[in-house]
């Protein structure tokens, strides 16, 4: 038998250079030995470690929006407990939109979101797993911070307890909306100014139920239709949000 010609062994070379390539990045981005949903999961939490000061950012974002009201508005108890549900929850919803624009955006930049799409596992199963990880990241440390600044606008304990259950079911839903958005803004020229210009009326059904409960907490009237509406706009979303996001980077990856 002769031995392969000269000309044929660099498109071989090629051929599996080519190969390991396209399999390793679905690997890198799910973890052997783990289901998809939890590889891509891990694997955002493992790139959030590698920037915790993007997290800090985001927290010392919320704390300085909420905290600049009371210092402009005055020391007022009345008027600072009237104001405190709102500022809380549009601090938390400005602080979302910073880290949304990461969610696709790295991995389009470097071909990673390309290999997704193409994996067996379908995107929008994997698009969930993005959008835990930037609620874990984004959202729950906001959540657990919102008691502490409600403090300074002399909120009671009933009310913030009423403000954690609120942001329970609000931040999700800002995620799962704001996935959307950073997906039909991928790749876009001054895509954050974009995104905010796009999502900041999504937002406003979430903000206005969000803050409603606690004002009728304040006033009390009955805040439960508050929450259930927040709670069929999660579900809502839960359902629509991954798959509309998943063809949302089809169209900017094609």
């Amino acid at each position: 038998m002769k031995p392969p010609s000269d000309a044929m062994q660099p498109a071989s070379t090629t051929d599996a250079l080519l190969a390991a390539a396209r399999s390793a990045a679905p690997a890198s981005a799910m973890p052997a030995g783990t289901s998809p949903l939890l590889g891509v999961l891990r694997r955002e939490l493992l790139l959030t470690l590698r920037r915790r000061s993007e997290v800090a950012t985001v927290l010392v974002f919320f704390v300085m929006v909420a905290s600049l009201f009371p210092l402009a508005i005055g020391p007022e108890p009345q008027r600072l407990r009237a104001i405190g549900p709102g500022v809380l929850w549009v601090g938390a919803l400005l602080s979302t939109l910073l880290g949304l624009p990461r969610m696709f955006g790295e991995d389009f930049a470097d071909g990673t979101l390309e290999q997704m799409v193409l994996s067996p596992t379908p995107f929008a199963w994997l698009v969930v797993g993005k959008i835990v990880a930037h609620w874990l990241v984004a959202g729950l440390p906001l959540v657990l911070l919102a008691p502490l600044l409600g403090l300074q606008f002399g909120l009671a304990p009933q009310a913030l307890g009423l403000l954690v259950v609120a942001l329970l079911l609000g931040t999700p839903l800002l995620s799962l909306v704001g996935a959307i958005g950073a997906a039909l803004t991928l790749g876009a020229r001054g895509g954050g100014a974009l995104l905010a210009l796009l999502l900041l009326p999504l937002y406003v059904p979430a903000l206005v139920f969000g803050a409603g409960a606690l004002t009728a907490q304040a006033a009390g009237l009955d805040y439960s239709g508050y929450l259930a509406l927040l709670g069929a706009m999660l579900v809502a979303a839960v359902f629509l949000a991954p798959p509309a996001a998943a063809a949302a980077v089809r169209i900017a990856i094609e």
